[in-house]
């Protein structure tokens, strides 16, 4: 699970005729950290940010909203044209430009790089998780990520056994993911929960490598800087006692 954070990147209104009356700034952030979220953010802007951030907060950065899956974003604007719908169906014809979307209009709270010609060359359009305040007069957005393993709520007990996982591979750097497990006395296996199993161990330590806490190469795995500096700010938030049950 991840924590989840959303900035206000930009506002595609008219801020000078209509201005937000949150008062909000760009670079204003909200977070969620496992457990409650931290930071102010808009009333009109909370029931269309909360399903995106239950989303991120399980998937993490491997959510992609499901508009990212349409073709349409990489063609060309068109016009209708009745003669071409032998051709397509429809009866559209291709505009093949770019055309220049004057400020305030509809056209861009899309994706800036939807319906270019020639085709935006990497498809990115629609990946990044997003959302608009519904008042489009001044249309704040807000990008949400998920940047960081959770620690917080239901979380805790799967991000201490992702951290003893980083523990035991940072004192066996390279050693094959199907044997961390074996790392882990029967004890810390079987009566501390969640009780360790190959199927467990898979997406626990998948999202540490989506982190870039861990990394996993041709099924070995080694613990990274970034990792390292993360198990020693865990290690310095346990006691003694709790460094003795878990065995760090």
């Amino acid at each position: 699970m991840f924590k989840v954070k959303a900035t206000l990147i930009m506002f595609l209104g008219d801020l000078d005729n209509y201005p937000c009356h949150f008062c909000h700034n760009v670079g204003d952030e909200v977070i969620f950290d496992g457990e409650k979220y931290i930071g102010r953010l808009c009333p009109d802007v909370w029931p269309i940010l909360t399903p995106k951030v239950a989303a991120l907060h399980s998937a993490g950065p491997r959510y992609v909203s499901p508009e990212y899956y349409y073709p349409f974003w990489y063609c060309c604007v068109s016009k209708s044209d009745p003669s071409k719908k032998k051709y397509d169906g429809l009866g559209f014809r291709n505009v093949l430009k770019t055309l220049e979307v004057p400020p305030y209009h509809m056209a861009t709270l899309i994706d800036p790089n939807a319906f270019k010609w020639p085709p935006h060359p990497e498809r990115t359009v629609a990946k990044d998780p997003m959302v608009i305040c519904p008042d489009l007069r001044s249309a704040a957005v807000f990008r949400l990520e998920a940047f960081d393993l959770s620690d917080k709520g239901f979380d805790v007990p799967y991000f201490r056994r992702q951290m003893s996982i980083l523990d035991k591979v940072l004192n066996n750097q390279g050693i094959e993911t199907e044997k961390i497990i074996d790392t882990f006395s029967q004890k810390l296996k079987d009566e501390v929960y969640p009780p360790l199993s190959p199927e467990i161990m898979t997406p626990l330590t998948e999202e540490l490598e989506l982190m870039e806490y861990l990394e996993i190469k041709d099924g070995a795995a080694t613990v990274t800087e970034k990792g390292e500096a993360k198990l020693e700010d865990y290690k310095a938030s346990l006691t003694d006692e709790e460094k003795e049950a878990l065995e760090i």
